[in-house]
């Protein structure tokens, strides 16, 4: 096996909003060192903050929700993201949810915390052009539902992917592997990924985690971890009393040009003009642009 060494390091800083906080991983300028990956964001939001009625085109979108933080004891079934689309798709978003929307042609959707602080992660991922124009749809996947992989120190939810022999059930579009990985202090980890597929780490908590080879600087939350080539990545948590927990997200690059426009993601500037007159047309896939409020 040839591991995978770090090519570089992007730490997402804060950018403050109406909507929220945001930490943004992956922007405009790493499209063609990361592809598929068009955008990864960290956010934090609480009511009224959220992602109030917004339209994407040409990708696909996980929201994972991380943590839900309250002073009071309720239930949780009040304590979660609220998304609803133009098309009638209403649920919620607990704590360890996914939501799994390809975009394709056209969506028109809100996320919206229903009480208190939701903290998650949105990995926006390309799609090529054959379908960038396939019919929009939703997929909900409970924390119940994903499986999960163990081995001494190492626990890892598959969510896209496999892992230690465990399979995920969900089909992605893409090519890809979704991994919410936790070394436990003084473990290692060693995963293989397909030698052409681009592959990262996002460290959501623990400063002392160890990336590429066992002698690399310890790199810190909120930091992503971009590896060249080869066909495994190796993690070691150096601290000697605190979990580390990252996702490892990898896919099979494309290998076509990338134009974004805010929450369009095409493949040239005249198709995003031509996304932009079909919004504000309301045709081609966003037919319900006028008319559709969410509750």
């Amino acid at each position: 096996m040839s591991s995978r060494q770090v090519v570089k390091k992007i730490f997402a800083n804060f950018e403050n909003s109406n909507d929220g906080v945001i930490r943004q991983g992956i922007t405009k300028s790493d499209h063609e060192l990361l592809d598929p990956f068009v955008s990864l964001a960290e956010f934090s939001v609480s009511p009224p903050g959220g992602f109030r009625d917004h339209p994407h085109r040409g990708e696909i979108i996980f929201s994972f929700l991380l943590y839900t933080y309250t002073t009071q004891s309720l239930l949780c079934s009040i304590m979660c993201l609220i998304h609803q689309d133009f098309n009638g798709n209403k649920g919620k978003v607990h704590e360890g949810d996914v939501l799994w929307t390809t975009a394709g042609r056209g969506i028109i959707h809100s996320e919206m915390p229903k009480e208190h602080t939701n903290i998650g992660l949105q990995l926006w991922v390309n799609l090529p052009s054959s379908d960038k124009m396939i019919d929009p749809a939703n997929v909900e996947i409970s924390n119940s539902e994903m499986p999960v992989a163990y081995e001494e120190g190492v626990e890892v939810k598959v969510i896209a992917g496999v892992s230690m022999g465990v399979q995920s059930p969900f089909y992605t579009r893409i090519p890809m592997m979704f991994l919410d990985i936790t070394l436990q202090p003084r473990s290692q980890t060693h995963q293989t990924i397909p030698e052409s597929w681009t592959a990262f780490a996002y460290v959501l908590d623990g400063n002392e985690g160890v990336f590429g080879s066992s002698d690399s600087y310890a790199v810190q939350a909120h930091t992503l971890v971009v590896f060249g080539t080869g066909d495994e990545v190796s993690v070691w948590n150096t601290s000697n009393y605190r979990p580390l927990r990252f996702l490892l997200i990898a896919g099979e690059p494309i290998g076509e040009s990338v134009v974004q426009h805010g929450p369009f993601v095409m493949n040239t500037q005249a198709e995003i003009d031509r996304t932009i007159w079909d919004y504000r047309n309301g045709q081609n896939g966003f037919e319900m642009a006028k008319h559709w409020r969410s509750d």
